[in-house]
C-alpha cells in the first residue's frame, strides 16, 4: 500500500524520517526498514531519512501492509470539555498516549473516544489517529481537539497547519527555573535529534515562534503563560530550555527534578478555535491538575491564577 503525504508548513525544514513516523505512527524499527529498502520518496526522489522536506512537497511512503485499526477501549477514563455534531475536546491526562503505535495497543485517547464516539473511526488520514486534530506529549495534560466528521477534521488541520496563525489559540502554564524576562517572544528555529529537539541559532531548521509571560515569581521559581504560535514537536520544552529557564521536571530538557513528581510542569491550558461549522470562536479551558497544583503549593504558595489569558 502506498501512502502520499504533502508537506504542511509546520513540518517545512523537518528530517523526512521524523516527519514520516510522525504522520503515520510508525515505529524506529519500521521506520529503518523502510528507508533500508528505499520505499520512501519525495516528489518522486529516493532520500535518505537526514533529508529535510519542504512545504509542499509529496512524500511517498510505500507500506507493506495496512496499520491495524485502533480498538475502542471503554476503560480509559477520559474526560470531555466539549462536545458538539462536528467537534470533541477532551481534558488528556499526563501519562496517556494520544494514539497507539502499535497494532492491539489501549490505554490511548484513541481508543477511548472510539469507544465513545465510533464513527471517529472512519475520520482521518490514517485509522489510527480517529479524528485527532493535534498531538500533545505523553506527559503534558490539558486541552486535545478531536473531530467527528471528516469535513470538521480537514478544517481543523488547516487551521493548525500553521498557515494562518491566528487560526487557532493555544496556551499552556508551565513551571520553570531560572532567569526569564517578565514577557517576550523566542523566535528560534528548532531541529529534530532523535527524541531530543534541538534550538539551532543559525536560522537553519524548522520556524518556530513561541510567546510567554510570567504570572508570579519566587526565587528561582516562575510560573509561565505560554502562547504556542506555531507547532512544532516539544517546542515549548526546547524553547524554554533555549533561554535558560527550562520546565521544572522536564529533564530530558535541564528541567529540575521535582520530588513526587512523575512528569513535568507543562499543561495545556486552553485552545480557541473557529468553529469549522458555526465559524464563531471557541475557547476550551481545562484546570490545573491536582499533582501540579501541590508543586505550585511549595513553590509558590501566594501565587494568583487569574482566568486562561484570551485571544489576542
Amino acid at each position: 500500500m502506498k501512502r502520499a503525504l504533502v508537506v504542511a508548513e509546520d513540518a517545512a525544514g523537518q528530517r523526512v524520517d521524523l516527519f514520516v513516523g510522525q504522520q503515520l505512527a510508525l515505529s524506529r524499527s519500521r521506520l529503518k526498514g523502510l528507508f533500508e529498502a528505499e520505499k520512501v520518496r519525495v516528489d518522486g526522489r529516493k532520500v535518505k531519512k537526514g533529508h529535510a522536506v519542504q512545504r509542499g512537497q509529496t512524500v511517498e511512503v510505500e507500506l507493506d501492509d495496512a496499520p491495524a485499526a485502533p480498538v475502542a477501549d471503554a476503560r480509559a477514563e477520559l474526560a470531555v470539555l466539549y462536545e458538539d455534531d462536528a467537534l470533541v475536546v477532551v481534558d488528556k491526562p499526563a501519562g496517556m498516549p494520544a494514539q497507539p503505535l502499535n497494532p492491539g495497543e489501549t490505554g490511548t485517547v484513541v481508543n477511548a473516544l472510539l469507544a465513545k464516539y465510533p464513527e471517529m473511526a472512519q475520520v482521518g488520514d490514517d485509522p489510527r489517529e480517529a479524528g485527532l486534530c493535534h498531538r500533545l506529549d505523553v506527559e503534558t495534560s490539558g486541552v486535545l481537539l478531536a473531530a467527528r466528521t471528516r469535513p470538521a477534521w480537514e478544517a481543523m488541520r488547516e487551521a493548525f497547519s500553521g498557515e494562518a496563525r491566528d487560526a487557532v489559540d493555544k496556551r499552556y502554564l508551565a513551571l520553570v527555573t531560572g532567569p526569564l524576562a517578565d514577557e517576550g517572544e523566542i523566535d528560534v528555529p528548532l531541529t529534530h535529534a532523535g527524541d531530543h529537539v534541538n534550538a539551532v541559532l543559525d536560522g537553519t531548521g524548522r520556524p518556530a515562534l513561541t510567546k510567554f509571560s510570567v504570572r508570579a515569581r519566587r526565587g528561582e521559581y516562575a510560573l509561565v503563560d505560554v502562547q504556542l504560535v506555531t507547532g512544532v514537536l516539544h517546542q515549548v520544552r526546547a524553547h524554554l530550555a533555549a533561554v535558560g529557564a527550562p520546565i521544572v521536571g522536564d529533564t530530558l530538557y535541564g528541567g529540575r527534578p521535582e520530588p513526587g513528581l512523575t512528569r513535568f510542569f507543562l499543561h495545556a491550558v486552553s485552545l480557541g478555535l473557529k468553529h469549522p461549522v458555526t465559524r464563531r470562536w471557541l475557547v476550551v479551558e481545562s484546570e490545573l491538575p491536582e499533582a501540579l497544583g501541590r508543586v505550585l503549593d511549595r513553590h509558590l504558595p501566594d501565587r494568583s491564577l487569574p482566568a486562561s489569558p484570551r485571544r489576542g
